[in-house]
């Protein structure tokens, strides 16, 4: 599935301390019951919501781009929220990578709409389960893993060195990583002819080759293709998931979502508004666990790069 890390700096020696300091962090949060993990990123999204950082910043520019009719105080406040939670997604990523797998189950209280699984599961004919940034979403990943054989598209991170620690991470329980390129790709179409789960986070920003320009909460954003063909292709269903993160570290509830009509359609445009509508679906659930601090609307229609984003 997703990562958010990168790097400016490609020298051997940065990327070996940044992933020294990576590691460093994921294991001290592994530590912490979930409890005071939630609590830790907490106190981090505080900070990062008062002092003038490029995560606020971006933030606020999407919540105003996506919500018009809120005030500026409203649009703050819900920042502030998308922040805190975010930064909880952050610290909880030592906590679900180390922690024993039954104990990461383990915080999965309550399970919605798991017969949409289950059926897409029945007619063999694969299941491509979007996972966007919402939530927990990392907690999806041990949950699906558990329920049939599966694969995830990836996009190997920009610190390399970091990448075999998160392959290996996230190949706990069995799960397969698929990067994204051809050979990633035919491993996708693999899975679903034998039937099983593709793991994908639909939300990011494709390459301009691979994506069409959809609304997204009425803001035209650059959308992957790759879902629209994968189900085509395959005769795949497609069906959302994400874990909304309950209040006073009570644990997480998984969510699935059935997507929109014409998600499969051979006019992309069709198809990845489709697309963007059922990401929507997941996120008015939820909307401050939504990380609202993602460049998602770099690109736009007319090929320059929005400068909303400074």
């Amino acid at each position: 599935m997703g990562h958010r890390f990168s790097a400016d700096d490609r020298s051997p020696l940065i990327q070996a301390l940044k992933v020294l300091l990576i590691k460093a962090l994921l294991r001290f949060c592994s530590w912490l019951p979930l409890p005071a993990n939630q609590a830790l990123g907490a106190l981090i999204g505080i900070i990062v919501s008062i002092l003038p950082t490029e995560s606020r910043h971006v933030t606020r520019t999407n919540l105003r781009l996506c919500f018009p009719a809120l005030s500026e105080s409203e649009i703050k406040a819900l920042a502030r929220q998308s922040l805190i939670e975010t930064c909880k997604t952050g610290c909880e990523f030592g906590y679900i990578w180390h922690a024993p797998l039954p104990r990461v189950l383990g915080n999965i209280v309550g399970i919605t709409g798991h017969e949409l699984l289950s059926d897409a599961l029945t007619a063999r004919k694969g299941v491509i389960v979007l996972a966007p940034h919402l939530g927990s979403w990392e907690t999806c990943g041990p949950y699906l893993t558990n329920c049939a054989p599966t694969t995830y598209l990836y996009k190997p991170p920009k610190l390399s060195q970091f990448e075999e620690l998160m392959v290996a991470f996230r190949s706990r329980g069995g799960a397969r990583l698929a990067p994204t390129n051809r050979k990633g790709v035919a491993m996708l179409v693999k899975a679903l002819e034998q039937g099983e789960i593709v793991g994908i986070l639909p939300d990011q920003e494709p390459n301009l080759e691979g994506g069409v320009f959809a609304p997204f909460f009425g803001v035209d954003a650059l959308t992957m293709t790759l879902i629209a063909r994968l189900a085509a292709r395959t005769g795949a269903a497609v069906v959302t998931v994400f874990a909304k993160r309950l209040s006073a570290g009570r644990g997480f509830e998984i969510v699935f979502g059935a997507a929109r009509a014409g998600i499969d359609s051979a006019n992309l445009l069709e198809a990845a508004t489709a697309l963007n509508q059922s990401v929507e679906d997941c996120v008015r659930q939820a909307i401050p666990q939504y990380q609202w601090e993602y460049h998602r609307f770099k690109h736009q229609p007319d090929n320059t790069k929005n400068r909303l984003y400074r």
